[in-house]
């Protein structure tokens, strides 16, 4: 995995709500495709993370009007922006979450996702230590792959 702070792939235009915001309104915010989940802020401090499974088992268990503190999910799982990719990886696979909001501190600063460390992740960890010399593939020579000898 490689080494990169977080800082380069949090979505810092991350959508934002306060404990107060109706639940209908972080709904309709989640129908956005590109919204996956809603950080809740108090000041500038995470205090909870509305997602879309958030929202469909509140539903799913009730109609009356509530506010998302009654469903956000508390304490929030959180990472610094100097952390790395592979350390964000790792923190998602231990809380069993698919964002982090990346703070400062205690100032948000913007949410990171599975979907946006995927890239930069491989499915197996390679290693290779090369003892040899280098190798080269020349495409003159029909392909044939040399070892410097």
């Amino acid at each position: 995995m490689l080494e990169i702070p977080i800082e380069h792939v949090l979505t810092s235009a991350s959508r934002t709500l306060r404990p107060e915001t109706p639940i209908s309104e972080a709904a309709q915010q989640l129908r956005d495709p590109e919204v996956s989940a809603l950080v809740v802020l108090e000041d500038k401090s995470v205090v909870g993370i509305v997602t879309e499974s958030d929202v469909v088992a509140y539903v799913a268990e009730t109609v009356a009007p509530h506010p998302v503190a009654t469903i956000m999910s508390s304490p929030v799982a959180t990472i610094g922006p100097d952390e790395s990719i592979a350390t964000a990886a790792r923190r998602m696979g231990d809380e069993g979450v698919k964002q982090l909001p990346v703070v400062d501190g205690e100032t948000y600063r913007g949410l990171v996702s599975a979907e946006a460390l995927a890239p930069y992740l491989s499915r197996r960890r390679l290693e290779i230590d090369w003892q040899d010399d280098p190798m080269r593939i020349d495409a003159d020579d029909g392909g044939v792959v040399s070892t410097g000898d």
